[in-house]
């Protein structure tokens, strides 16, 4: 009788397992890690399942080397999420397994720490005094016994709140009754800034241990909440986007905090997934309530709502007495502007400030300038790895590229003809420059990746903010990450054209949560809030209906378009995206692939085309787009063509992924 053979899924980029005859008296069950040899490697592997016998002859098949678990790392439930992910996204199942799992248990760690060694507690929260809940409001509680209801089975509810609508007390109510049944929690957010936030609320309320996982932790730190997590010390479980496949027994409860985020979505790096919609799937296959929670809800996610997957619970009012904040546009082209700066917008700073106001001012964009000109020959410092210009960093004196890094001295004259050169437009680091002339009594912070680079600078500029040392603060997308600032009065919305005329038909949906969310910082409790959208397009429907009907009238408008076009959500779309050292290649291998393709009539391919960057980083991209209405027949297509792509010889010329249901087009 032949001996069993164990099928075993190893981090390699190839779509298939590998089959392992199983040592003696060895018992392994699915989901348990082993070593085994593979080529010249000994790789470390995941049992997925066994068979009685191989399509390998026996004589080839190798044995297993060791086993190096007792249980199971995945239990049975994660293998077929896992399993599901690999199949949707068609990724090898190695790498995604390996994506699930930290850096060190992937390395051989155990699974438990070694008893001799005093145990890690960096990301367990300490125990302390519980705090009494606020009592809630009518449409909180109604959202509360909603969600309450269908614990113990599945449901998917979008609290879709305003900004200080007390979001966060649901969700700590909800938590508070999984706690009560034996249950635990797994809280999903999108930034690394928000972590330590939610934490603290969290921590404040429950006296249970706290697991946080996210990528600004040490290996040795996520290890060691992993396994808090898998052993089940850790009652609720908070991270980012990966936090998605963290073990959790006995789980009772998924709450994705600002679900819109694109950050839930891998964008780079070989397993694209979308965290939040993995969620889903996880809390549907456990049978448990899952919790979308957003002031400017995706667009697929009122869909589900429209369409009766999803049910919205409105939190459409800010909690306590505060009123919504005032909007107005400003039009840049009839007013005076001071470095891009509006006139109405630096008197009305100085209102909120004489009143003891703070002042937010948003600009998506880091840096001095986006432009190094010359005004004599028009030169303009250009990226050599990219089709792109370099920004000016003028306090550090460098030209940076934000696209691929690249770093260059700032020269004072154009090394083209000798002439002076000057910055042109505006980034956050210019505006905190002007602002700190026109209002030298006020103290100013700033806030975007060039000023928040390791642990704790985020944390000291919020403090500074929370303090009132800080009067005005200046910031980019960072901003609008849920951070609360009570004492925020007026908001000020620079360059808000960005997006209004772009290709990508999401440009417009990130436009208006961008503006949504940054204009909820304005005005809490008995400080009335208002908020500056400065345009030289004040015409622009966008804009107008994001004033006068709010974000449901923008998404109403917005789904209407996309149906008409028939974009996502009432289509499907997946983009094979690749890079190489010529544009020719880049091409070749997509145009090749695409003839490769037989599909049916109701999927459609677009493309190939270069990226709209076509080079970055030294590489030259372009990408080929499969759309279909049918999620079904699209998938059937992918799963028949792609192993004829992969065995393409252009395709060893090239690096190329596949993204599913990919949420930037370029």
């Amino acid at each position: 009788m032949n001996p069993p053979v164990l099928r075993v899924a190893l981090d390699v980029p190839l779509r298939r397992l590998f089959d392992y005859l199983k040592p003696d008296d060895a018992l392994v069950a699915p989901g348990m890690r082993v070593r085994v040899p593979f080529g010249r490697q000994r790789l470390i592997g995941l049992v997925m399942e066994t068979a009685a016998a191989s399509d390998v002859p026996p004589e080839r098949l190798k044995q297993v080397q060791e086993v190096l678990d007792s249980q199971p790392v995945l239990d049975s439930g994660a293998l077929a999420l896992l399993q599901w992910a690999a199949e949707y996204y068609h990724h090898p199942i190695g790498e995604v397994l390996a994506g699930a799992l930290p850096k060190s248990l992937r390395t051989g760690a155990p699974i438990k720490a070694p008893a001799k060694k005093k145990r890690v507690e960096a990301p367990i929260e300490p125990k302390h005094v519980p705090v009494p809940a606020p009592v809630l409001g009518t449409e909180q509680r109604d959202a509360v016994e909603s969600i309450g209801a269908s614990l113990g089975k599945f449901g998917a509810f979008v609290l879709h709140g305003v900004t200080g609508s007390g979001k966060t007390e649901v969700y700590l109510h909800v938590v508070e009754r999984v706690l009560a049944r034996g249950g635990r929690a797994l809280i999903l957010v999108p930034e690394i800034g928000l972590t330590p936030q939610l934490v603290g609320r969290f921590r404040e309320r429950f006296d249970v241990p706290l697991a946080v996982m996210h990528s600004g932790m040490t290996d040795r730190e996520r290890l060691e909440a992993w396994r808090a997590a898998f052993g089940g010390h850790a009652r609720i479980v908070l991270g980012t986007r990966s936090a998605v496949f963290a073990p959790a027994p006995d789980l009772g409860v998924i709450i994705v905090d600002e679900e819109h985020d694109a950050s839930f979505k891998q964008h780079d790096g070989g397993f694209r997934y979308s965290a939040r919609d993995l969620a889903v799937v996880r809390a549907q296959r456990t049978g448990i309530p899952i919790v979308l929670g957003s002031a400017t809800p995706a667009l697929e996610t009122l869909h589900n709502v429209v369409t009766h997957r999803y049910k919205r619970l409105a939190l459409p009012r800010r909690a306590g007495q505060a009123p919504e904040p005032r909007a107005a546009l400003v039009d840049l082209r009839v007013n005076a502007v001071q470095a891009g700066i509006s006139t109405p917008a630096v008197q009305a700073m100085e209102r909120h400030l004489s009143t003891g106001g703070q002042v937010l001012v948003f600009l998506n964009r880091r840096g001095y300038a986006p432009t190094l000109l010359c005004t004599a020959c028009g030169w303009t410092a250009p990226c050599k790895d990219c089709d792109a210009r370099l920004t000016v960093h003028r306090r550090a004196g460098r030209l940076r590229c934000h696209h691929c890094g690249a770093d260059a001295p700032l020269p004072e004259r154009c090394p083209q003809c000798g002439f002076t050169v000057k910055p042109v437009g505006q980034g956050t680091e210019r505006i905190e420059e002007k602002l700190a002339e026109i209002f030298p009594l006020a103290p100013l912070v700033r806030l975007d990746r060039d000023v928040v680079r390791k642990r704790g600078d985020m944390d000291e500029v919020m403090q500074r903010m929370a303090s009132g040392e800080a009067r005005i603060l200046v910031g980019t997308q960072m901003v609008t990450k849920g951070h609360d600032f009570p004492n925020v009065s007026l908001v000020v919305v620079l360059n808000a054209d960005q997006g209004l005329f772009s290709t990508d038909f999401r440009a417009s949906e990130r436009l208006a949560q961008t503006i949504v969310q940054v204009s909820g910082r304005a005005g809490r409790a008995e400080k009335p809030g208002e908020v500056l959208i400065q345009t030289e397009y004040p015409e622009h429907p966008l804009l107008r209906n994001l004033l006068t009907e709010g974000y449901d009238g923008f998404a109403r408008t917005a789904l209407m378009e996309r149906e008409q076009a028939a974009w996502p959500p009432y289509s499907r779309l997946t983009a094979v995206r690749d890079s190489a050292k010529k544009a020719e290649h880049a091409l070749d291998f997509l145009t090749e692939a695409r003839k490769l393709a037989q599909p049916p009539r109701n999927v459609k391919l677009l493309g190939p085309v270069p990226a709209a960057m076509a080079k970055r980083a030294g590489l030259y991209h372009a990408q080929l787009l499969i759309e279909s209405n049918d999620r079904t027949a699209l998938h059937r297509f992918l799963d028949a063509w792609l192993p004829h792509v992969q065995e393409l010889p252009s395709a060893r010329r090239v690096r190329w992924a596949l993204d599913v249901d990919p949420i930037e087009l370029f």
